[in-house]
């Protein structure tokens, strides 16, 4: 595991939350730079920007880019949601949202405050999430107001004082036809956001609690995975999005599940617990790929990042700050690596078919023609017949 929670005492307290951050270069489309970026609470909250070695699985000692909040506790961070383009991030505090500008240059960040009004004075958020396009922000708040807007005009899509009592989490499907919010009196619901309107509210029995919430990502199977707790039991379900009915459900961290997150590919989820215990799950199995135990040790994890070009994750608690951990799961195939394959199996055939050429006593080496020679009808005892025609018409 590789630490990158704490930076020198001099950049402030602990991290409060964390998200990725992916650059797209514009010379190369194949080429991504990818940034973390760190919500510090302390006497002077502020939000940083830290490059990443995806060699070393690491985060720079120190920030490339700081910008402090303020000076009162109301200005702390509670959440950061990047725009997926990498260009902006919204950090929540205890007052509202406030938005930023990125600029990445070739050895600097740097990072400029940007007025958004509709955001600024909305309250204490628990929940933000911009839709894989990019083109919808949504924001979940402690009074249970939902507000989704569209990005990055500001029009206010969908307005709802009384979604929840109060919210527990939310998400955005990989199409951003539909967001899915859940409160803390364990209740769910699924709202249709181009009609600004709930659509339907997820089935439960009165003993059970729907806790977290994400959709898949992998673009084939359009699945909802939510937490579910009963008494002190904690199932992962999984809900079919066409009907939004229960199709399967698992036991996978075996304990109360603070935390929920998918990977950007939808390959693989993972599960934060109570405890500062969080597991990796295979969603083609169904089943834990990896564990990392005592992490945030005795703290519950309140978040779990992907890295979204490496197998491993950003996991923060309010005790002990940020870490950094490299999964432990089967390394993915590289581009490049499929090309290889690719160009060996072209190879091997061609290989192939120059030997059978060469070799075959087949049709493929069957003489042509005049020169192909007469069949001996000497073993027939009789004469052959004469041919009319030379050409094998």
């Amino acid at each position: 595991m590789a630490s990158g929670g704490e930076a020198p005492a001099a950049a402030g307290g602990k991290v409060a939350c964390a998200a990725w951050i992916r650059r797209r270069e514009e010379k190369s489309a194949a080429a991504a730079r990818v940034f973390a970026a760190y919500g510090r609470a302390g006497s002077r909250p502020a939000v940083e920007v830290l490059g990443f070695d995806s060699k070393e699985c690491s985060l720079s000692p120190e920030p490339l880019a700081r910008v402090v909040l303020g000076e009162g506790a109301g200005d702390a961070p509670r959440g950061i949601a990047v725009h997926p383009s990498g260009d902006e991030l919204v950090c929540a505090t205890a007052k509202g949202c406030r938005l930023f500008k990125l600029v990445f240059e070739e050895f600097t960040v740097r990072i400029f405050p940007k007025a958004a009004p509709l955001l600024e004075s909305v309250g204490p958020q628990k929940c933000l999430a911009f839709s894989t396009d990019g083109a919808k922000f949504a924001i979940g708040g402690e009074d249970g107001h939902l507000r989704i807007f569209h990005w990055p005009s500001m029009n206010m899509l969908l307005d709802e004082p009384k979604a929840h009592k109060s919210f527990r989490d939310m998400d955005i499907s990989l199409d951003s036809e539909f967001l899915v919010s859940t409160s803390t009196d364990g209740s769910a619901r699924i709202w249709k956001i181009d009609d600004g309107a709930p659509l339907v509210n997820l089935t439960r029995s009165s003993d059970e609690k729907i806790e977290c919430c994400r959709f898949s990502r992998d673009g084939m199977k359009p699945f909802l995975f939510c937490t579910v707790a009963k008494d002190s039991k904690v199932v992962t379900v999984v809900w079919n999005i066409s009907d939004w009915k229960r199709i399967g459900y698992k036991r996978l961290l075996g304990k109360p599940i603070s935390t929920l997150s998918v990977s950007m590919d939808g390959k693989y989820l993972a599960l934060g617990s109570h405890d500062g215990d969080f597991c990796a799950v295979d969603v083609k199995k169904m089943e834990v790929s990896h564990w990392s135990k005592k992490v945030h040790l005795g703290s519950p994890i309140t978040s779990i990042e992907f890295c979204p070009t490496e197998r491993a994750v950003i996991s923060t608690s309010h005790q002990w700050g940020a870490e950094l951990t490299k999964l432990n799961v089967p390394a993915d195939w590289k581009e490049w690596q499929v090309w290889l394959i690719l160009l060996a199996l072209f190879l091997a055939s061609a290989v192939l078919f120059y030997a059978f050429y060469h070799r075959s006593d087949s049709f493929w080496n069957f003489p042509m023609g005049r020169h192909q020679p007469a069949k001996p009808w000497s073993v027939l005892k009789e004469s052959p017949p004469v041919p009319e025609d030379q050409t094998p018409w």
